[in-house]
């Protein structure tokens, strides 16, 4: 990449960091998108995106890369699989260090790196990680063709997973330690109507067992402390994520669950330094909302930087 100077550099290639790529690029702002994966972020995971604005059904595939080219026609620069070994934030220009050699500078930052699934810590569930557990419907969904399956959660992804499930497996058994579910209603009574679907409540796995691959699980009622076992083929876990903040601690503001705190601009305590997406402390975490975050945070940081240059120029 010839230059390292940037306007601003956008920290994750999500539809937070992809949003915001657009409109600073539009916006005629010299930008960077450096992502640590593959641009999309957990938005690629999904198999079928049915709530989207303006779009009957996508994937989230599909979305990303669409998002994505967009970005790039405006002229953004996206540079994707790198690893962020340095960050510095203080002063007027920050700079960004990837791979432990390329140093990019910019007026100012946008972070938006997601964050990461939740695993529930219980005995065996390393062991298992691929071989019988996943946290991922639509890239392992296909492996469990006409097998029984237990998807672990009670939120909007557990039981719209759950439900794009029952296109492979057999049957589907959402266990969730309490006794309602925390999705929107109308997941909910999607997953009641679902014939596939079994429901075991105010219950959790304590321990994932097997050889080769997993086996069976056990159970505990969180009402009366009995356990029970279960064969299984295969367990699905949707129980939320982590933000992905560990490299920002000691340079911004984190709340105690390490989510970026912000003001209604979306800027950090240190000035242009903006954050947005599901690594924002915050209620509701959609693809919209990550998508509204990323304008809010772009058209701050353009105003951040337009006021930056009229005070040197006087």
């Amino acid at each position: 990449m010839d230059n390292y100077n940037f306007d601003v550099i956008v920290i994750g290639g999500g539809p937070a960091g992809l949003t915001a790529g657009i409109y600073l690029s539009r916006a005629k702002m010299n930008t960077l998108i450096l992502n640590e994966g593959t641009a999309g972020g957990q938005m690629i995971l999904t198999h079928e995106i049915a709530n989207y604005p303006g779009v009957e059904s996508i994937s989230g595939y599909e979305l990303a890369n669409i998002m994505k080219n967009q970005a790039k026609n405006f002229g953004c620069k996206i540079k994707s699989n790198v690893r962020i070994t340095n960050l510095n934030f203080e002063g007027d220009i920050k700079t960004v260090e990837v791979n432990n050699k390329e140093v990019y500078s910019a007026a100012a930052i946008i972070l938006a790196t997601g964050g990461r699934s939740r695993s529930l810590g219980v005995l065996g569930e390393d062991n298992f990680k691929g071989k019988g557990i996943s946290y991922c419907a639509t890239c392992d969904g296909d492996f469990f063709q006409d097998k029984n399956i237990i998807v672990v959660g009670g939120g909007n992804s557990a039981l719209e997973e759950a439900v794009s499930l029952t296109k492979y497996a057999a049957s589907v058994t959402i266990v969730h330690q309490f006794d309602n579910f925390q999705a929107f209603p109308q997941a909910v009574e999607e997953a009641k109507r679902n014939t596939k679907i079994n429901f075991i409540m105010e219950s959790k796995i304590i321990e994932f067992i097997g050889d080769e691959s997993l086996i069976k699980v056990r159970i505990q009622n969180q009402r009366t402390n009995d356990i029970s076992e279960m064969n299984i083929d295969g367990v699905f876990i949707f129980i939320g994520y982590k933000p992905n903040t560990e490299m920002f601690n000691g340079l911004i503001e984190l709340n105690k669950w390490n989510e970026i705190v912000t003001d209604e601009n979306l800027e950090t305590n240190v000035a242009g330094v903006f954050a947005a997406g599901d690594s924002i402390k915050k209620k509701y975490r959609q693809i919209t909302t990550a998508v509204a975050d990323g304008t809010i945070a772009a058209l701050s940081a353009v105003e951040y930087i337009n006021n930056l240059k009229v005070l040197h120029q006087v």
